[in-house]
């Protein structure tokens, strides 16, 4: 329990989907024009595994432009969504340690 008497959140792991710009030293492919990644990010909402998402991206010099949230693994299954041994591995390590974890990252070209 904490100080205010309610028991402390516990960490969760989120799906996001992150569309990011185009920025000076980004990583993109020369000729793409932004990117779409998927992010499994730990918070004890969504709301702070977008904040810290974001914040993770700056830092690596990408320019977020919108964040669209999928839920939890349990709201994703109970949506009917298929969710691969490998993506369960990754959200593991994301609520382990802490952490923001790209996924995967698909270049948009024009």
């Amino acid at each position: 329990m904490s100080e205010t008497g309610k028991a402390p959140k516990k960490q969760q792991v989120f799906t996001l989907l992150v569309e990011i710009g185009r920025k000076s030293g980004d990583g993109l492919p020369d000729k793409a024009i932004g990117a779409a990644l998927m992010v499994f990010a730990s918070g004890v909402d969504e709301a702070e595994a977008v904040r810290e998402t974001v914040a993770i991206l700056k830092q690596a010099d990408t320019a977020p432009l919108d964040v669209s949230g999928y839920g939890t693994l349990a709201e994703r299954e109970a949506e009917g969504h298929d969710v691969t041994d490998e993506e369960r591995a990754l959200m593991q390590r994301a609520l382990d340690e802490n952490a923001v974890i790209v996924a995967q990252m698909t270049p948009f070209f024009e």
